[in-house]
């Protein structure tokens, strides 16, 4: 067997792959070896050939699916929610709330708010997908006095973004934000569930009120650089496009 078995084997592997639907479940080692004839060694170059090449993810404990990256846009003109985002990219989004407390605003975040450290403040922590594949890790700040009893609505709604809307009764627009990719820290890496070594986009962002500038919230988002292409728009569109 020829040293580039494997590329061949990813080659054709990918061909197959290429209309396939999100989540579709992928042979793994074991089954691409008997199907090829080659060993072990072979069938797992090629899978992870594959996951290089953005073509398939492996979850640990449930085995290999067809992935598909999607462009996370961020702009002036459209709001600052996930769920909007993704399906607008085409893709069907899920929200689960991993955590949700109470507790003052820390200092490093008040002058983003614009409010004293130590304000009341609902911290959630959530955990979003993408055609049912993990994608993000989010932990965002929202001001009591804004909405009191955030987790019964966060209950009854998946998007933050729609419980400010009917709950606050305010119009959200993102105010502030910043990408940078960069190596998550342990406890998000564990939560994402990548290799503690794997570059991450780190999307950070405030909202304020369209109307009044009020500030309504902040949020550190981590999105799997496998799941997500960040694109941030800018100014108009271009002329001719």
């Amino acid at each position: 067997m020829t040293a580039s078995r494997y590329l061949e084997i990813a080659d054709e592997l990918a061909g197959e792959l290429a209309g396939a639907a999100p989540g579709t479940r992928v042979a793994g080692e074991y089954g691409i070896g008997r199907r090829f004839g080659v060993g072990r060694a072979a069938a797992r170059a090629a899978l992870q050939e594959l996951e290089r090449r953005l073509i398939v993810r492996r979850v640990q404990g449930a085995g290999t699916f067809v992935n598909r990256r999607i462009d996370y846009t961020i702009s002036h003109d459209r709001r600052p929610s996930w769920h909007e985002t993704v399906t607008a990219a085409g893709a069907r989004p899920r929200s689960v709330v991993r955590d949700i407390g109470t507790a003052g605003l820390p200092a490093e975040l008040a002058d983003r708010l614009g409010l004293p450290a130590g304000t009341p403040c609902h911290r959630l922590v959530r955990q979003s997908y993408i055609d049912d594949l993990l994608a993000s890790r989010g932990y965002e700040w929202v001001p009591v006095a804004l909405v009191a009893d955030l987790r019964p609505a966060m209950h009854a709604a998946e998007s933050l973004d729609l419980v400010l809307r009917q709950v606050g009764r305010v119009d959200p627009v993102r105010a502030w934000c910043r990408v940078s990719l960069d190596v998550p820290p342990p406890d998000v890496c564990a939560g994402l569930e990548v290799e503690p070594s794997r570059p991450c986009w780190l999307v950070e962002s405030v909202s304020r009120d369209r109307e009044t500038g009020r500030p309504l919230m902040c949020s550190s988002s981590w999105m799997r650089s496998d799941a997500v292409r960040v694109v941030v728009e800018l100014g108009s569109t271009p002329e001719g496009e």
